[in-house]
């Protein structure tokens, strides 16, 4: 009796070069459902929204009548010049929750279950940087909405308007790696937060968030023109006035991409050797 063996066909070299690489589809998807759960996380947990919802409200209030007569001689004067910087400074300050929040969730194991997942190792840090721009978007809105309510006009179009808010978004997104990557290094939350509030701070004060830059002492100038913060500060209150921009669009893009470009990388070697 004749045996009949029934062998499986050959894939044609032309079907197999047709089929795209999944890989960066893979992280992609891995990377989208992680950020939901950072959502679903956060309307959970919605007191921990009150620093981009509180400060904001705090910081325009105290400095526009406090200080605004000191400062410009009228405190809506003074309000049409603080609000950006105050938007810029607060959505930076912001940034620092991920840090804080990627720490504990190490910290309780949760990155442990990721691990054994059939997902890409850095979908999980991709995931929680995506989840967090509805933190930025509520620190905009809410910025802005109180604003409104003391008295602030933006003056300029409202494509300008919307540029400036998806610039300030975008500068948060891509500072936010760096808390990701410090979040690696140290061993607690309050480490994370207690050295990014040190790295944060001197950004906001030594720049053009509450004065003019021409204000500032001379030997303060050189780290005042190269600080990111001058620049978002300038281009945000330059597109919500209507006043000329410059190149400060274009400085505060360079900043995101040189923000990406060297912190991501870190934070996902620092990941890899930490989990």
């Amino acid at each position: 009796m004749s045996t009949l063996v029934s062998a499986a066909p050959a894939k044609s070299p032309a079907l197999s070069a047709a089929v795209p690489n999944p890989r960066p589809f893979r992280l992609v998807r891995h990377s989208l459902a992680l950020a939901k759960r950072s959502l679903i996380k956060t309307l959970r947990t919605p007191e921990a929204l009150i620093d981009v919802t509180l400060q904001p409200v705090l910081f325009l209030v105290i400095f526009v009548y406090i200080f605004g007569g000191a400062v410009a001689g009228s405190t809506h004067d003074y309000l049409q010049f603080l609000l950006p910087g105050i938007l810029a400074q607060t959505i930076a300050t912001g940034a620092i929750a991920i840090g804080v929040n990627l720490n504990t969730d190490i910290a309780k194991g949760i990155f442990d279950r990721f691990r054994s997942l059939p997902i890409p190792r850095s979908a999980p840090l991709v995931g929680a940087v995506l989840g967090d721009v509805v933190r930025y978007v509520i620190v905009t809105i809410s910025t802005l909405a109180i604003g409104y309510v003391l008295g602030f006009r933006i003056d300029s179009d409202p494509f300008r308007a919307i540029a400036g808010c998806l610039l300030a978004v975008l500068f948060a997104l891509c500072l936010s790696w760096l808390p990701v990557f410090v979040s690696m290094k140290v061993r607690t939350p309050g480490a994370v937060q207690g050295l990014m509030f040190a790295l944060i701070m001197p950004l906001s004060f030594a720049s053009n968030v509450f004065v003019s830059a021409d204000t500032l002492p001379g030997w303060m100038q050189a780290f005042v023109d190269v600080n990111p913060m001058t620049h978002l500060v300038a281009a945000v209150r330059g597109l919500f006035l209507g006043t000329p921009v410059g190149s400060h669009v274009w400085w505060t893009l360079a900043w995101c991409a040189g923000f990406v470009a060297v912190f991501m990388p870190l934070a996902l070697r620092a990941y890899r050797k930490k989990i």
